[in-house]
């Protein structure tokens, strides 16, 4: 044994280490004091054994040394200390290694294996096993001197040596990267904790290489080792990873895991509201619901005796208002932001000279008619896809055609021609945005940070390309315009397919990927499917939700991504990036493994500046979105999201396991067996309610182990009884069957492209979906127009969290309907899909308790569906004050003190909330008080007419039909502001507005006659009915047009119905005495 010239002691049975001569006093380090103790070779804290002691791998001189390090020297190395050369004994745990047969003292059957029938992928994850990683970088002395870690020894105790001194004195230092000028926080521990081990080389200026381990191999073999290792390390393994393997990745839930390789830092963090900021909105928050509660003591103990139909009726409204409040007020309690970090996502998956570990990402388009969603938009959506910041081997884009259009066919394969050339185009100058009719109508300076001698050359024949493109597409919608008698043929003469839109086969075509077709720099180019999916007449075909879920299968077929982003054909990518920061939080392998999607907000191009009727909706996607991000995650808004595919299979979030509770010795085993049956039935309960929801997952996994030969301590049942419910569940599919088994993604290798068409071509039918869980508990959920907000609850009730990405640059953008009629439309279809989930078995009031939603989660899915049922309240409280200015009666007694005090904290409560949110959300005062505006507009109108027409397609089975809100305008900017098309969603809003008009002037006019103390009470009356006529000011506006002029047939509707309310009223005035008009003698004598 070499002992570098020291004379080394010890006893392996009290385990103690002892260093003669290495300082004044011996020091004597037993398992408690080397508790934290640090490997002195890979630089990770050594673990402690299941006897709870201190890991030691030689038992002569117990030189720190990791359990995974000592595996390794046994297994690949010398066998022997480094320090004392001592040959390793086989400790229990340890796979047995040639030599240690003749060792029989220690035995290990259960944990015997053998790491030659290992794949490199689970030799991996034992590596990985106590910790991920590894402390490296540049570091210095206390006197200054730059020390490079990795050409360090892997060393814990380093001897210097002078020759001046003699051979049998040296001194016991900590290397510098154990110390306090360190990023790691494992401190090596010494025997007085209070006086600080200070490091005192002898000979500083000394290279530290010549001491080595007992020769120089051993550090070169150790320095090559080491870079082994940082590259396994490197590409940390997780589950959206392609390479089928099985990392579990539970040790990366450890909160205090090293984060020493940027690397391997998280890819992106929370960024709380500052206390500044939040603490004072919750406290406004606390003090409002106070004053609320205040408001309504005083309004039900002082009804108005004179007017108390009136009164009821107003307080009945009021209470509404609160409890809607509540329901949006309180899921912002908690609002946080986030950042991400793309260059840690491409240090950590895509390391320079190998192939790219990015997941792969499978992007849905959706489209119906082509007439009224233009095929240029479609098309420059398709084009930024294909453009994308992402590996092009990775990127697949599949285009839903719902409505079998042959000139969406024909416009696809057009754009597939132009994207050979406009992509190589946008990755070679970086451009932004890239979709060519956004990215060449853009107002700024083009050259900005271009230094390509060759950019304006290509730029403008890029340009050229693109407007003859324009002139392809706009000549064939100009020819669909004229459908032949026979219907459309194709250009081998066939009959198109599609020519009946509801009696038609399926239809997939690959325009682009594995046919040969490269850009023209022979670069390979992403994937570019069209889908049509089959329709027959007899069948449901559930609209936007079951088109979405025939891509799920047709992409898990062909492509099966572990990730789906879906957009509409309108939402183009403005940020070619957008991908990679959904990535950093689907791909952190610390937080991403519950996170189900990454929604991102809506921003929208062609609004007016003024943004009229509130199309941006930032309200929404800057405040609510952001306090929802702070629960359980935003809901789905139906485009621009992200989804984990095993999420949408309906799959429960992975269980997080919690450490063991703390138990307290002191008391009788028997005491605590009492006090805890109760708890234990409690939680067996809780188990089985559970159990049901997990059903499928444990069958799908009992399956999966079946099929890869591991054996199970527990009894499963048998691969036929499995399948049979995986095609009670997923259908008919084989070959789809086995992609949802395979969590991260990938085909059979072996599998021709015609056989998986064919399969394709199936999973489309119009009869797949028939007796299985599509709809139901997999993919899209049927049963509303808005599949969006169900499809996410869905998620939620399965545990899984959902996550808000915002970045700088915004990652899609859209077009708004901009007029008024088709705004009103789209909020309609909103709100009526609200009232469908409302009266559905998934209302969130009822359903999903027991699971994993969160109850301020729950408040907002609440609110989400009960919002059109405000538009009762909020109708009959607008009619309000018409009819107090019409019959000189109002909601509230004569005011006092106390009751104008309450009235004014509201009041300021309420503006007060809103700054506070404006403040932290970032949102303008323009853009709340247009929320507010066209909160009232949307109310009294499209809200109104979704709740009957709800209640009617309910309980009479009528159901109604909604055109396509129209997309773009191409005669001039802002023009279609003021395109007027007539709906009846117009008449309740004018009639509104015209009362509360009539009811101003009658009540000024009825002041003027009665004299000075008339026009006290009037205030109120006016305060209440000019705040529900400027609330309606921008629909005014709306029906005026460009030309200011009112709509003939609304002006003689709004008149009509207004005057038949005023003189129904004035006939049944419920205030005027029935036994006739009250009598009393005049005081005045007018003698």
């Amino acid at each position: 044994m070499n002992t570098g010239g020291r004379l080394i002691a010890g006893s392996h049975n009290r385990n103690e280490f002892v260093l003669i001569n290495a300082d004044e006093n011996a020091r004597i380090r037993s398992v408690q004091e080397l508790s934290g103790q640090v490997c002195q070779i890979c630089g990770d804290e050594i673990e402690i054994t299941v006897d709870g002691e201190l890991f030691v791998a030689c038992n002569e001189c117990a030189f720190p040394v990791c359990r995974p390090c000592y595996e390794y020297e046994r297994r690949e190395g010398t066998q022997a200390c480094p320090q004392c050369r001592t040959r390793y004994k086989r400790l229990k745990g340890s796979p047995r290694v040639e030599g240690d047969e003749e060792e029989d003292d220690i035995d290990d059957l259960e944990h015997e294996f053998d790491f030659e029938g290992l794949s490199p992928e689970q030799v991996a994850e034992l590596m990985l096993a106590a910790r991920l990683n590894t402390g490296r970088g540049s570091h210095l002395y206390g006197n200054g001197i730059p020390t490079d870690l990795d050409s360090s020894p892997p060393g814990g105790f380093l001897c210097f040596q002078d020759a001046d001194i003699s051979s049998d004195r040296h001194a016991l230092i900590v290397p510098p990267h154990m110390g306090h000028h360190a990023n790691r926080v494992h401190p090596v521990p010494y025997s007085d904790p209070s006086i600080p081990l200070q490091p005192r080389p002898m000979v500083p200026q000394k290279d530290i290489a010549v001491y080595g381990y007992g020769s120089v191999a051993w550090k070169d073999r150790m320095e090559e080792w080491k870079r082994r290792q940082s590259d396994k390390l490197q590409v940390v393994k997780h589950e959206g990873a392609n390479d089928g393997g099985s990392f579990d990745g539970n040790e990366l839930d450890d909160p205090d895991l090293p984060m020493m390789d940027e690397g391997r830092q998280p890819l992106s963090r929370k960024l709380p509201i500052p206390s500044s900021k939040i603490s004072p909105y919750r406290l406004v928050i606390i003090v409002r619901l106070a004053v609320v509660g205040l408001f309504f003591h005083y309004r039900i103990l002082h009804p108005v005796k004179d007017a108390y139909a009136l009164w009821l009726t107003s307080v009945i409204c009021e209470i509404w208002f609160a409890v809607s409040w509540i329901l949006d007020q309180f899921p912002k309690w908690c609002p946080i932001e986030r950042e991400t970090y793309l260059d840690r996502l491409s240090l950590r998956y895509e390391k320079e000279g190998k192939p790219s570990q990015l997941a792969s990402v499978d992007v849905f388009v959706s489209t119906v008619d082509p007439l009224k969603e233009p095929p240029l938009i479609t098309a420059n959506t398709v084009l930024s896809i294909l453009a994308v910041d992402y590996p092009v081997e990775k990127v697949a884009c599949y285009v839903s055609d719902d409505g079998a259009a042959m000139l969406t066919f024909e416009a696809l394969s057009e754009t597939a021609e132009f994207a050979r050339k406009w992509v190589p185009f946008c990755k070679k100058f970086n451009i932004e945005p890239r979709a060519p009719e956004w990215y060449f109508c853009q107002k700024m300076d083009y050259l900005k940070n271009k230094v390509h001698p060759s950019f304006v050359r290509e730029r403008r024949a890029m340009k050229r390309d693109y407007e003859e493109f324009k002139v392809r597409i706009n000549g064939l919608v100009s020819t669909a315009l004229k459908v032949p008698e026979d219907g459309w043929t194709m250009q081998d003469g066939t009959p198109w397919p599609g020519n009946s839109v509801r009696d038609h086969p399926g239809m997939i075509q690959v325009f682009l990927g594995q046919s040969g077709v490269r850009d023209v720099e022979g670069n390979e180019l992403p994937r570019l499917v069209y889908v049509s999916r089959e329709k027959r007449p007899g069948f449901e075909h559930h609209k936007k939700a079951g088109a979405m879920n025939a891509l799920v299968r047709v992409s898990a077929v062909l492509s099966n991504a572990p990730y789906m982003l879906n957009v509409d054909c309108d939402h183009y990518i403005n940020n070619s990036k957008a991908l990679r920061e959904a990535m950093c939080f689907m791909m952190d392998p610390t937080s991403g493994k519950k996170v189900c999607y990454v929604q991102f907000p809506q921003r929208f191009d062609g609004i007016d500046r003024h943004d009229r009727y509130s199309n941006r909706n930032v309200v929404f996607f800057d405040i609510n979105m952001k306090g929802l991000d702070g629960l359980q995650g935003p809901i789905y808004v139906g485009t621009g999201c992200v989804f984990r595919r095993h999420a949408l299979y309906g799959y429960d979030a992975p269980v997080t396991k919690k450490p063991p509770g703390k138990t307290c010795n002191c008391w009788p085993k028997w005491c605590c067996l009492f006090c805890g049956s109760r708890k234990k039935k409690s939680l067996k309960a809780k188990d089985n309610k559970k159990s049901k929801n997990r059903e499928t997952s444990k069958q799908i996994h009992a399956l999966e182990n079946i099929e890869q030969g591991i054996v199970e301590s527990k009894p499963v049942k048998s691969p036929v009884q499995s399948q049979t419910k995986l095609e009670k569940r997923f259908g008919q599919s084989p070959v789809f069957i086995a992609a949802t088994l395979l969590e991260n993604g990938g085909v059979p290798r072996n599998a021709s492209p015609a056989s998986l068409l064919r399969e394709a071509i199936q999973v489309i039918s119009c009869g797949y979906e028939d007796k299985s869980d599509w709809g139901k508990e997999v993919g899209w959920i049927y049963g509303s127009v808005t599949e969006d907000i169900l499809t996410g609850f869905k998620m939620h009730c399965h545990g899984w969290r959902s996550v808000y990405c915002i970045p700088k640059r915004p990652a899609f953008k859209g077009s708004a309907p901009i007029n008024l009629s088709d705004r009103l439309h789209q909020v309609l279809r909103w709100a009526l899909g609200s009232v469908e989930i409302f009266f559905s078995r998934h209302c969130p009031i009822w359903y999903g308790y027991g699971g994993g939603l969160k109850w301020l989660e729950r408040f907002s899915y609440i609110n989400s569906v009960v919002y059109p049922w405000t538009s009762l309240p909020l109708l009959v409280y607008c009619t309000l004050p018409a009819i107090c200015l019409l019959t000189g009666k109002f909601i509230v007694p004569e005011i006092s003190n106390y009751a104008s005090i309450v009235f004014m904290a509201l009041f300021i409560s309420i503006a007060v909330t809103s700054i506070l949110e404006m403040q932290w959300g970032g949102v303008g005062l323009d853009d709340l008080w247009r929320n507010e505006q066209f909160w009232v507009i949307g109310g009294v109108s499209s809200h109104l007419f979704a709740l009957f027409q709800g209640l009617l397609k309910v309980l009479a089975g009528v159901s109604t039909n909604f055109t396509v809100t129209s997309k773009a305008a191409d005669d001039g900017e802002f023009s279609e502001l003021y395109i007027f098309k007539w709906t009846s969603l117009l008449v309740p809003p004018t009639t509104l507005l015209i009362m509360n008009v009539i009811g101003v002037v009658v009540g000024i006019s009825d002041a003027i006659n009665n004299g000075y103390d008339s026009w006290g009470p009037l205030f109120g009356r006016l305060f209440f009915a000019i705040w529900v006529i400027v609330h309606l000011y921008p629909f005014l506006k709306g029906l005026l047009g460009k030309q200011n002029k009112m709509p003939t047939i609304i002006l003689v509707w709004s008149i009509l119905l207004s005057s038949i309310l005023t003189l129904l009223w004035v006939r049944v005035n419920p205030f005027v005495n029935r036994d006739g008009p009250v009598l009393e003698v005049c005081g005045l004598n007018c003698n």
